[in-house]
């Protein structure tokens, strides 16, 4: 039954990794203002007084762990810390991620592997384990992030273009075998979007304006325009939406 309660995220608990910086930490602050408790893991410590602070003053609660997610064991250790201190999770948000820049012949092996492991494989192990606990619960969401990049070539950005594309096969792959559960599995593809990720696009004299004029709108985005495609897919008012990712682009993949 559809009423004003069905994006209410009350009660629910909300890990978000890379959710204290970037588009992370508006994931935080969204879902908490709908009501979810949150638990954010990241590398550094960096933002954690603005998202404990935001999600506090909306009455929620939150908690932190300086954690590489890359690392071996990182996502049973995780996933153990979030229901120790919160008893149950809700609402996986597979934010973190990387993107590293370089000329076809001059790209890196390691530079490959960096991006794979946060991208991909930690995305993977963390769905995984959080699976085990939300098929006891008999139900949960698993939200991951993808990008105009599932969509498109990219050709400086390899690893991050193939860990996108995997990033939309992994959550159509999870969603059909976690649908019996009660689990929805959905991915949101941000599209060009103004942070420190994108900057030197905006500012590159070429790329900048050719972005701008493809986006039917005009404009690029705003962190603020993901915020209500997060509460949806991460709210009962998507129950029946699993599989998909949900481009947030103003309309740039029309073109």
């Amino acid at each position: 039954m559809f009423d004003s309660n069905s994006f209410s995220l009350k009660g629910k608990v909300a890990l978000i990794t890379g959710g204290a910086r970037g588009l992370g930490k508006y994931y935080s602050f969204a879902l908490s203002m709908y009501g979810a408790d949150i638990f954010v893991v990241s590398r550094t410590e960096a933002g954690w007084d603005e998202v404990k602070k935001a999600v506090e003053d909306h009455g929620q609660e939150v908690a932190f762990l300086k954690k590489d997610i890359t690392e071996e064991g990182a996502a049973a250790e995780i996933i153990k810390a979030v229901v120790a201190r919160f008893g149950k999770l809700d609402i996986l948000v597979n934010n973190a991620g990387m993107q590293l820049r370089n000329k076809v012949l001059d790209f890196k092996d390691e530079d490959w592997r960096k991006v794979i492991n946060l991208n991909l494989n930690a995305l993977y192990y963390l769905s995984h384990e959080v699976a085990k606990q939300m098929v006891k619960q008999h139900h949960g969401k698993i939200i991951n992030i993808g990008s105009m990049q599932a969509y498109r070539a990219g050709k400086y950005i390899f690893p991050y273009t193939a860990s996108k594309h995997a990033v939309l096969g992994l959550t159509k792959a999870y969603a059909d075998a976690l649908a019996p559960d009660n689990i929805q599995v959905n991915a949101l593809a941000p599209g060009y979007i103004l942070t420190d990720m994108t900057r030197s696009l905006q500012q590159d004299p070429v790329r900048g304006p050719e972005i701008k004029e493809h986006i039917p709108s005009g404009n690029w985005g705003v962190p603020e325009n993901l915020m209500g495609p997060m509460v949806f897919l991460a709210s009962q008012a998507s129950d029946y939406v699993t599989g998909v990712m949900l481009p947030v682009d103003g309309g740039y993949l029309l073109r």
